[in-house]
């Protein structure tokens, strides 16, 4: 289905406090994605007195919240006792303008505290129906010169057949609306591409999403591995929690390393002072393409509410990317998509979930 752009303006939502480094970053990333969305607008919220110099700008303003969760609070403080907190204000802010004519907000940004903001947001979002977990879904450099989208990164440390059957869904709804691509190509992540290799878990979502595929509902493209995300084998690979973030979290260790690898080679004599010299230009477009700041806004998806999370240690460059990443999202409809994906492939599931009981019961009908 066409899906017209959402009229502007569209509005997000900002955590400002949260982060390592809360306004001293995320206000000029604001800033710099107010200059080149002209059609954007923002509402900041945090303490007033650290957010005083953004009073004057254009197409913004600011909500007071008294309290900060802070990067180690544990999610019980953020949900129970920090209630005006710059996290729990800006989610709030989103939930009131969700089902309303003219929405407070489009989406939220947020750089704080993962396990909070997923705790908060669920409670005050919940989840949208057909969906029984959220999950974090997030882009990897490929070398095909795009990106791989990645779900989940660690909402859910162990995930049943049917919740990575949902995250496909919710992923393919992600790539269609920021990436343009109708009907994006599906992995699931195995130790294997044959179906009979993996976990019971695995190669049962594996029927799931051939079933989900052969009625229309999803692009599935099988079983991948570890290296097919860099390949860009498929457009989205989807996994547990637990393998994605361990997953994640080794792909930045291994970019930082070639980084520091690259850095001291090239400046351990002349001659390689000199190769390096020569092997610059290449050197830059290799840092630039797996620069992870270009790819930070992490999407949690399956909530009845766009939330986006930015790195905690996150530049001003980087944050100002999730900003974008969440304008994207909103500006082209990302929950209407969600929506109209989970009822196709759970009426399709539902469908072939009938048929196949009905294939088990006909021999047993026939013997009596």
């Amino acid at each position: 289905m066409t899906h017209a752009p959402l009229p502007d303006p569209v509005r997000l939502v900002v955590d400002c406090m949260g982060g390592d480094h809360g306004p001293s970053v995320t206000l000029p990333a604001c800033r710099a994605f107010l200059d080149k969305y002209p059609a954007a607008e923002l509402i900041l919220v945090g303490q007033p007195e650290a957010l005083k110099a953004a009073v004057a700008w254009p197409r913004c303003r600011i909500v007071a919240a008294s309290e900060v969760v802070t990067m180690d609070d544990p999610i019980e403080v953020a949900l129970r006792r920090k209630r005006d907190s710059s996290m729990r204000v800006a989610i709030q802010q989103l939930k009131e303008g969700r089902d309303g004519e003219a929405p407070l907000a489009h989406a939220c940004v947020s750089a704080g505290n993962t396990g909070a903001l997923m705790a908060v947001a669920k409670v005050l979002l919940k989840t949208v129906a057909g969906i029984d977990r959220p999950a974090i879904a997030a882009v990897m450099p490929n070398v095909s010169g795009g990106f791989t989208t990645v779900l989940d990164l660690g909402a859910n440390v162990d995930s049943s057949a049917e919740n990575l059957l949902q995250f496909a869904v919710l992923g393919s709804a992600l790539v269609s609306a920021v990436d343009g691509i109708e009907e994006p190509s599906v992995g699931l992540l195995n130790i294997g591409e044959e179906a009979i290799k993996g976990s019971e878990t695995i190669k049962r979502a594996g029927e799931l999403l051939r079933a989900a595929g052969g009625a229309g509902q999803l692009n599935f493209y099988g079983n991948v591995e570890g290296n097919d995300i860099f390949k860009g084998t498929t457009d989205i690979v989807v996994c547990d929690g637990f393998v994605g973030n361990v997953m994640l979290k080794a792909s930045e260790g291994l970019a930082g390393m070639m980084g520091g690898f690259i850095k001291t080679e090239f400046t351990r004599d002349w001659l390689s002072m000199l190769g390096g010299l020569l092997a610059k230009p290449v050197l830059n477009r290799f840092k630039h393409r797996v620069d992870h700041r270009r790819f930070n806004g992490a999407a949690l998806l399956g909530l009845r509410g766009l939330v986006f999370k930015s790195h905690g240690s996150a530049d001003a460059f980087a944050f100002e990317n999730a900003l974008a990443r969440a304008y994207d999202a909103a500006r082209n409809r990302l929950l209407d998509r969600v929506h109209e994906r989970i009822v196709a492939t759970l009426q399709a599931s539902t469908g072939a979930a009938a048929a196949d009981a009905g294939d088990k019961a006909a021999p047993a009908a026939q013997a009596a």
